[in-house]
């Protein structure tokens, strides 16, 4: 006899089955019910302590379950469902869990009743292939040129959130924005790049109102030397560098045998030398401003105030990016690799402000930007994390717009024509499938019923009257 072999360990329990079914269903609804009451325009906002004990005040079903730290691989499954959503769509965070906790709830009747949970999926997925065919028929075309509908459109995403009490202060922001760093790819499509191309600047102090977007972009630093470099330049030349402007250091622990005491003097001039030669390159272009992701000498410094130049040192490379796609600059690894191609021209004017304590650099009044800069001002960093929040779901609805420019109405309206339809479909739909299949049309219904539930409104009175209008 052979001693068994032992995969798991002891402590460890295995559970299959039902049991595990239920359990699985019971952990994604408890999920859906900790955000059913952030769903609409009636809805409350949370108030949640983060990982590092500040403050988050929201209604944004993602920003809410990725502050919470579960065990269950279902309840798991559903936060990850959530932030999916968030990266792809960037709105409608809140209403995928409740439909998707309202999809489990309904097939738990039919694991009760011992149906397979391949044929409970097959009838689903018949179901989503229908219901977007619904979709696509109640869709109409927008014309995305017309300011006044794209407003419309972006206000009635925001409605439902925080900022809806500013007008349509925010849903301006996300149209310029968008609009701005939005590139033809031609045959009528455009691609819109939030996450590489537009920068939300949170600066606390001021009036939201005061919040715009920057036809150019700004960044928090300052010049190299600010008594001797210019705080302020019209229309200046810009170089965008990747290499230190200073002597390279040793990889490793370098020693070095002087035998002469001249010998010392021969290597400083030999550094001053190297850094001379890297400004010479750099001053043969004649730059107004010189800005580099890497350090800087004094040395350096020296030679380029003295010609005049103003620098900025040890700036990030998103926002190298950014400056890049701005003013038509192309970033440099080498100095000796310059050329007049890779100067950006395209500035209107480089400024150094300072807001509150800070000094921030303004690269603004581009000619053609390709990125952009919103600076969003207000009372306390707690609401400007929320109006971020708000804005980069309207952006992300106005990029999908600019996309693929269709509308269909909302309220919970498409969710009840879906739920319709779905049912008078099911009565053509023959065998076991035809069961699971009308409980996803029913479960449609979770929307427009939490949305009512959400206002305060009689609920089976309301769907009752609403099912017979459609």
């Amino acid at each position: 006899m052979h001693s068994p072999v032992l995969v798991l360990k002891d402590s460890l329990k295995r559970e299959s089955g039902t049991k595990v079914h239920h359990a699985n269903i019971q952990a994604s609804k408890a999920v859906a019910d900790i955000i059913r009451t952030t769903l609409g325009p009636r809805s409350m906002l949370k108030m949640l302590l983060d990982a590092s004990g500040g403050i988050v005040v929201t209604n944004d079903g993602n920003a809410i379950l990725r502050e919470l730290d579960v065990a269950h691989p279902a309840a798991k499954s559903m936060i990850e469902l959530s932030r999916t959503q968030d990266e792809e769509v960037g709105d409608g965070t809140t209403s995928v869990i409740v439909l998707a906790g309202e999809m489990l709830h309904v097939a738990e009747e039919f694991i009760d009743k011992n149906y397979h949970p391949t044929v409970i999926c097959r009838a689903y997925n018949k179901a989503l292939e229908d219901a977007v065919a619904v979709l696509d028929k109640i869709a109409m075309a927008i014309d995305t040129n017309d300011r006044a509908t794209m407003l419309g459109l972006v206000k009635s995403c925001i409605g439902t959130k925080f900022t809806s009490q500013f007008g349509d202060l925010i849903a301006d922001l996300a149209i310029d924005a968008t609009t701005t760093v939005g590139v033809d790819l031609g045959q009528g499509l455009r691609e819109v790049d939030i996450k590489k191309c537009i920068k939300v600047e949170k600066v606390p102090g001021g009036q939201l109102e005061d919040s715009r977007v920057l036809k150019g972009v700004m960044f928090n630093k300052d010049v190299v030397a600010p008594g001797k470099m210019r705080r302020k330049i019209v229309n200046p030349r810009i170089i965008l560098l990747d290499s230190p402007l200073e002597y390279k250091k040793g990889e490793n622990q370098t020693n070095a045998e002087l035998v002469k005491e001249e010998d010392w003097g021969v290597l400083l001039k030999m550094e001053e030398e190297y850094i001379e030669n890297l400004c010479m390159q750099i001053l043969k272009f004649k730059p107004d401003l010189v800005i580099t992701e890497k350090g800087l000498s004094d040395l350096a410094c020296h030679y380029l105030s003295k010609a005049g130049v103003s620098a900025i040192r040890r700036l990030r490379k998103t926002d190298n990016n950014r400056i890049a796609k701005a003013c038509g600059a192309v970033i440099v690894n080498r100095p000796d690799e310059l050329q007049e191609s890779d100067v950006g021209t395209g500035a209107g004017l480089f400024e150094v402000k300072k807001i509150g304590d800070e000094f921030f650099a303004f690269i603004v009044d581009c000619k053609d930007p390709k990125a952009c800069t919103v600076l969003l001002r207000g009372a306390s960093k707690d609401l400007l994390n929320e109006v971020e929040r708000n804005l980069q779901d309207a952006m992300s609805v106005a990029r999908n717009i600019i996309k693929n420019p269709k509308l269909v109405p909302g309220g919970g309206a498409t969710e009840l024509t879906v739920s319709a339809t779905l049912k008078q479909k099911s009565s053509s739909i023959e065998g076991i499938e035809k069961w699971p299949y009308e409980a996803a049309a029913i479960a449609f219904e979770a929307i427009p019923r939490t949305l009512a539930q959400n206002c305060g409104v009689n609920v089976i009175r309301t769907m009752t009257a609403l099912q017979g209008k459609v």
